[in-house]
């Protein structure tokens, strides 16, 4: 006689799964955000006991390799548009990063430990190569601005878990030079250091003769992997390039896809849309222009809007002043920097007593223009065009209402609060 299962086992076994099931997409989320992942990040353990899992599922829907083991976890996350200037690390120009490459190479020959000092001392010797001193690049540390830049290095390697701080404080490093009192020593957690470059072959394989010519040559070269030459590999291809865009990109427009993408794309997007937002907890927003994955908590993005401060204020404003200037021209608008910079000069008039006082100086509103173009062009709401700039399709969700604003004082003043049309 088969005995009869228990009305409990049931909502248990149900219990483990959805338990299951939420671990699965907090790790699959944690890394999107943070695709070079160190033990003492909060949702590695969850990354590690559903390593498996997620990486079937990386390899599957975007052909990103998955790496896990107990010293740290690296997504490789490579991008679908190479040439997208917003991938940028924040604050990071073509210098930095010169010197965030010449800090890898060192550390990659430095004991398991190292000292800021010594750090320092050895960019300053790869520094003096010929060859980067024949692109007019140079470094020491002779200057509290030099070491600062040091330091700004320093740290994107210890919020990346490469470098751990066992002991000082940079800040004495930057007033005091290089003295042994003003220091700091660090960890070096290698397994971190070697997945820092998301790319399929190191660029250090190339010889002077075999390296492509110009930089974007050189990026595809960095990530271009294996493809099938078959009717499935080639659909494969564009599945994958269309997951990485829906994943890591505000707004995937038509126009932006080739011709044989844009039918995959017309044809397979709600079956796309409905698999990618059931495993990261995404809501799909399609439109005519093309489709967004849209996180309501925000927490899968690096801009957001709306969002507290002066900055994200006015990017609020402008938005929804060139989301007006396109619903009313019901065509294509081209604007250019000066135009938005006279708008927000206007606007100080109205709100900058809500703003921190430097944005409410004279010639301010250029400044402030730049930041909230930046922005902007960042979420997919704007393009820069040879004509200026042009408001995308998607920046008409932005509008504004009336909402109350009360001071230290209590007093109620009328304030712009972003709502959907």
């Amino acid at each position: 006689m088969n005995a009869r299962p228990s009305r409990r086992s049931r909502p248990v076994g149900e219990w483990q799964h959805a338990q299951r099931q939420d671990e699965f997409r907090r790790a699959l989320r944690a890394l999107l955000m943070r695709p070079l992942m160190a033990p003492a990040d909060p949702e590695f353990s969850a990354v590690r006991r559903q390593a498996e899992r997620l990486r079937e599922w990386f390899a599957r829907e975007a052909g990103w390799p998955l790496q896990v083991d107990r010293e740290g976890a690296r997504l490789y996350k490579r991008p679908a548009d190479l040439s997208d200037p917003s991938r940028g690390l924040p604050d990071h120009d073509r210098r930095r990063y010169v010197l965030l490459c010449l800090a890898c190479a060192v550390l990659e020959r430095a004991d398991p430990q190292i000292t800021l000092r010594l750090l320092g001392e050895r960019i300053v010797q790869q520094a003096a190569d010929p060859a980067l001193e024949a692109q007019g690049f140079g470094f020491t540390l002779d200057s509290a601005s030099e070491r600062r830049e040091l330091v700004a290095v320093c740290r994107t390697l210890l919020e990346r878990g490469v470098l751990e701080r066992v002991a000082g404080e940079e800040e004495n490093f930057v007033r005091e030079g290089v003295g042994q009192q003003a220091d700091a020593l660090y960890d070096v957690h290698r397994r971190l250091l070697a997945g820092l470059l998301a790319a399929v072959r190191g660029p250090s394989t190339w010889s002077a003769d075999e390296a492509p010519a110009d930089l974007e040559a050189r990026l595809r070269a960095l990530v271009a992997g294996l493809e099938l030459d078959s009717e499935q590999g080639r659909r494969d291809a564009m599945r994958h390039h269309l997951a990485r865009r829906l994943l890591d990109d505000p707004v995937l427009y038509l126009d932006t896809l080739d011709e044989d993408t844009r039918s995959y794309f017309i044809n397979q997007r709600g079956v796309l849309a409905a698999r990618l937002c059931e495993a990261t907890g995404l809501v799909a927003e399609q439109r005519a222009e093309g489709l967004a994955l849209a996180d309501e908590g925000g927490q899968l993005t690096d801009v957001a809007m709306p969002a507290e401060g002066t900055d994200a204020h006015v990017t609020l404003l402008v938005a929804e002043h060139l989301a007006t200037r396109l619903r009313q021209a019901r065509g294509p608008v081209r604007v250019d920097a000066d135009e938005v910079a006279l708008f927000l000069r206007d606007a100080a008039g109205r709100y900058g007593k809500f703003w921190r006082k430097s944005a409410r100086a004279p010639g301010a509103e250029r400044e402030l223009a730049a930041v909230a173009i930046d922005r902007l062009c960042r979420l997919g709401l704007l393009a820069r065009t040879p004509g200026g700039i042009e408001p995308l399709a998607a920046i008409a969700r932005f509008a504004l209402g009336q909402t109350e604003v009360r001071d230290a004082t209590g007093t109620t003043s009328l304030f712009p609060a972003v709502a959907d049309p």
